[in-house]
């Protein structure tokens, strides 16, 4: 009795032991499969290899960065062309009307002047087109963006020039008042405070430069 008793204690510390050890087991496993999560989360935290993070604070490669600028230029672009095709359209059929032969010769000059301003105007703006065309698929797709936007900045300062023209003949012709100089002027630094002068400021005003941003973290 004395030897079964033994053998049976025995057999019971062992496995009080195993148990112990495999809940001591379990626990490192859970503490182990703990820290995948963390991990887990700060490899999604950090940038895919070949994106980084734009000034946009967007996290995507330089393609994906050209195609999306790419858009929005495009979208940029369609309204501007609007315009300036309908203005050009417009300037176009004021020769075929009967009161173009009572122009003077002054007001002609400044009429064939406007139509070719509206011609180059519309030329720049339409430019972005043929250009992506002839370079689509030699990937150069950031350098076509960049020379895209230089061509809109064209169009559109010749669009500005366009309108100033046009009104100028137009109320030259309506009025044959002295004040018409001092009115297009007005116009024309409206125009410039709403294209540039609002842009720029906003800029200034809600961009973080670096050593702000230095100082902030």
């Amino acid at each position: 009795m004395t030897a079964v008793r033994s053998v049976i204690g025995r057999a019971v510390e062992n496995g009080d032991g195993s148990a112990a050890e495999g809940r001591t087991e379990s626990g490192k496993g859970r503490t182990e499969s703990g820290k995948g999560p963390a991990e887990s989360e700060k490899g999604r935290a950090e940038p895919e290899e070949g994106r980084t993070e734009s000034e946009e604070g967007r996290t995507e490669s330089e393609e994906e960065r050209a195609d999306r600028q790419w858009n929005e230029l495009m979208q940029e672009v369609r309204v501007a062309q609007t315009g300036v095709q309908i203005l050009f359209g417009f300037l176009l059929s004021v020769a075929f009307t009967p009161a173009f032969g009572n122009l003077s010769a002054p007001d002609r000059v400044i009429y064939i002047t406007t139509v070719v301003l509206g011609a180059t105007a519309t030329g720049a703006l339409i430019a972005p087109v043929p250009f992506h065309r002839l370079v689509s698929g030699r990937s150069i797709k950031a350098q076509a963006v960049r020379w895209a936007a230089r061509l809109t900045f064209l169009g559109l300062f010749l669009l500005i020039a366009t309108l100033t023209s046009a009104l100028f003949l137009i109320l030259r012709v309506a009025t044959h008042d002295a004040f018409v100089p001092w009115l297009v002027g007005t116009v024309v630094a409206w125009y410039l405070a709403c294209w540039v002068g609002l842009p720029l400021w906003v800029r200034h005003r809600y961009t973080t430069s670096p050593d702000e941003a230095a100082e902030g973290a």
